[in-house]
């Protein structure tokens, strides 16, 4: 027969557990530290010129079906590119707006929403639209930049991860504010 001490002695280790409510931690993300901003001139045989992130770099895209004046502009950091396609326009400007436009809606599959900002700088000759698509997408910013006359851009943000909103929307936000300083840099070159 156990002795009522014992016992008593059982309990008393174990209120104190009770005491606190268990929860377990949700799952968290890593901590990322984003570099300060700075800017450089990208100036090259391009027919545009705009500043870019000093944390990034900008190569020739090297995919098979690259045409002139294509470029990536690689994020080693977070794992992310934007590429930027280039056209010189030949009476097209419709069809390619209309092609971007489609490329950017193919993620309403996946997509919360589209929202659409109209770019207008008359003093240099930039129009164009940048597209902010929320949600599990590839490609959460894309925006298209022309002069209307003679040259068209195409832009992409993407991460080489699969889409999670959650854990790379800092990443997209940061990477975001240097696509809008890139347009609020970016300038054609004159015409030969």
């Amino acid at each position: 027969m156990k002795s009522p001490i014992n016992s008593i002695l059982l309990l008393l280790m174990f209120l104190p557990g009770c005491k606190n409510d268990y929860s377990p931690k949700p799952a968290g993300f890593m901590r990322i530290d984003f570099p300060e901003k700075k800017y450089r001139l990208f100036d090259s045989t391009c027919p545009y010129r705009f500043e870019y992130p000093v944390y990034s770099s900008v190569e020739p895209d090297k995919d098979k079906n690259t045409e002139p004046y294509w470029i990536n502009i690689i994020y080693p950091t977070f794992n992310g590119k934007i590429h930027i396609s280039y056209k010189k326009l030949n009476h097209d400007l419709s069809s390619l707006t209309e092609e971007s436009r489609e490329l950017a809606y193919k993620h309403t599959i996946k997509a919360e929403a589209i929202e659409e900002s109209v770019i207008a700088n008359k003093e240099r000759k930039v129009f164009g639209i940048l597209y902010d698509i929320q949600g599990n997408v590839a490609s959460s910013v894309q925006f298209i930049l022309t002069d209307s006359t003679h040259h068209f851009l195409r832009g992409s943000l993407y991460f080489y991860s699969h889409p999670n909103k959650d854990s790379l929307m800092p990443v997209i936000k940061f990477c975001r504010s240097d696509i809008e300083h890139m347009i609020q840099t970016f300038e054609w070159k004159k015409v030969k």
